[in-house]
């Protein structure tokens, strides 16, 4: 548990491709599939295989083309699961089958209907399967977020016993709080016996908005992958974002951990997957949503203006965006209006200045946003009327 590399496990092209309307098509799946390796994501869960020949395919034609991102096939605690799988992966450099069942009361009783001693049988004997295909084999204990402690120790030592090289604990409905997710990973890392020879890993959804704050708090208590997607997108309310924990752990705790992310191409997959699968990036979203370096209160302009760090703790350079924008609005003070100015040609004297702010006020407080055409036309006609 010492080791201070976060592994980023993006499940886009499964979990996030259990979107409404956000199938791809195998090209399509191969495009995001190097751009994610490319971005230095270190494993790339690519599908699941016995869903459908179309998964099936897709998953194949991904490890054919993935040469050094480890590639992932989802599947359940079920031989022909397991087998397909590990068929779907024979042509990956480094193939890892992704195996599990439900382990909470609420699994076991009503979608199982089974009991404990069952499910830890099903579980061991996934993986022992699993482990004679592939030597990377990672258990998944579904809504483990609802899941006894206890008995979730009891399950992860029995699959780390059969083989299991990662631990993946999802918070398969988003219930947990941060610190009760922290804490059930601390659990794990404290009370399983042989814990060191496997990677706990984080898999949060966000239907309390909550995915992000808990990966976080996985890191903090002992797991070392984190399981996300580009834009967060995901079943429901989504999957924790790539784009926020990479910038969290490089911001935040660049003192203790590592990523192989490159920062600088976040942007442009986040566009790539948005355009792809047909889902737009809501605006205010971090990191990568359209505002999320933009600025139209006046207050907050003038400060970015005399230094950009006043408002902004990320370099838009960082992920690959230009730079700060700066939003002409009703909201906007004189430092914007003379900063917007000067970028289309006209350094304005105080004087100027006074004049074209009476008159922007008056168009903006007519529109949304004031773009350079209609500051052109601003200028003309306070310059005419000064005149």
């Amino acid at each position: 548990m010492g080791d201070t590399k976060i592994h980023i496990f993006d499940t886009t092209l499964r979990d996030g491709e259990q979107v409404p309307g956000c199938k791809l098509n195998h090209q399509q799946k191969i495009i995001v599939a190097k751009a994610l390796e490319g971005l230095g994501v270190d494993v790339i869960e690519a599908g699941f295989p016995i869903s459908s020949p179309g998964d099936f395919e897709a998953v194949e034609l991904i490890s054919k083309n993935i040469k050094h991102s480890t590639v992932c096939g989802l599947s359940r605690s079920v031989e022909k699961d397991i087998k397909t799988a590990a068929e779907a992966l024979k042509y990956a450099a480094r193939p890892r089958i992704h195996t599990g069942i439900g382990t909470s009361e609420m699994h076991i009783k009503y979608k199982f209907n089974s009991t404990q001693d069952k499910i830890l049988e099903r579980a061991v004997a996934a993986v022992k399967y699993a482990k004679s295909f592939v030597e990377d084999v990672e258990f998944y204990a579904e809504d483990a977020g609802r899941t006894d402690n206890v008995y979730l120790a009891r399950v992860c030592e029995a699959v780390i016993a059969a083989g299991a090289t990662v631990l993946n604990i999802p918070d398969t409905t988003g219930y947990c709080l941060p610190h009760e997710y922290g804490d059930k990973i601390a659990y794990l890392r404290d009370n399983v016996k042989g814990i060191e020879k496997a990677i706990l890993s984080t898999h949060c959804h966000n239907d309390l908005g909550l995915a992000t704050a808990n990966s976080i708090a996985g890191i903090e208590n002992g797991a070392r992958q984190i399981e996300c997607t580009i834009n967060g997108i995901g079943e429901r309310a989504g999957n924790t974002s790539l784009e926020e924990v990479a910038m969290i752990i490089q911001h935040r705790y660049a003192h203790m951990y590592t990523h192989n992310i490159v920062s600088c191409q976040l942007n442009s997959i986040s566009q790539l997957v948005s355009e792809s699968m047909s889902m737009p990036v809501q605006p205010n979203k971090a990191i990568v949503g359209e505002n999320a370096f933009a600025h139209s209160s006046g207050i907050h302009q003038d400060g970015v203006i005399k230094n950009r760090e006043n408002y902004e703790i990320i370099d838009p350079a960082e992920v690959g965006v230009d730079q700060s924008s700066i939003i002409l609005t009703a909201r906007s003070g004189r430092a914007a209006l003379a900063y917007r100015a000067k970028e289309i040609g006209h350094n304005l004297s105080k004087d100027q200045l006074d004049i074209v702010y009476a008159q922007f006020i008056k168009v903006a407080d007519q529109k949304k946003e004031v773009y350079d055409s209609d500051l052109k036309g601003i200028l003309s006609q306070s310059f005419a009327t000064a005149i």
